[in-house]
């Protein structure tokens, strides 16, 4: 097995373990693959957890103390029907609060956008984009029947 390149690292107080095993339960296609816990120095106690969604490599970390997450970062899940637009939005959302446009925060303070993968046909049309922007932005979880009715009438 090849390291990435590049692999999302989240900081989490004391929870790396708990948010791995979330996520890995959301996520149909995915593992944790290695767990490792420090036992001496300025990080005994802590722990890292590798893990894999969907074919993305990510590590948790025990940080501490922890540091915030902020929207400016978030990870874009992709759904090709309304059926996993609801799975998703669901189970990330358990214990989490929903934001606005398919944004969603989970419990360990994470952004998601939960994205129907017809948005972006939708919204590059000139003429009926911005009624389907529109439509979205009165939206917290979307509705891919909405947003196609919003571009039919655009």
């Amino acid at each position: 097995m090849t390291t990435p390149r590049i692999t999302p690292f989240l900081w989490l107080e004391g929870r790396a373990q708990e948010a791995a095993e979330f996520y890995v339960a959301v996520f149909r296609n995915a593992r944790i693959i290695s767990s490792t816990r420090f036992g001496a120095g300025p990080a005994e106690g802590s722990a890292t957890v590798a893990f894999e969604l969907d074919g993305q490599s990510f590590v948790a970390f025990d940080g501490h103390p922890a540091l915030a997450f902020t929207p400016a970062i978030s990870f874009v899940v992709n759904c090709d029907t309304q059926e996993e637009v609801d799975y998703y939005w669901e189970r990330l959302l358990e214990g989490g609060k929903p934001v606005q446009c398919g944004w969603l925060e989970d419990k360990f303070g994470v952004s998601w956008q939960i994205v129907p993968s017809i948005l972006p046909a939708l919204i590059q049309d000139a003429d009926r984009g911005a009624a389907v922007i529109e439509a979205l932005l009165q939206m917290q979880k979307p509705d891919i029947r909405r947003l196609q009715d919003a571009y039919d009438r655009g």
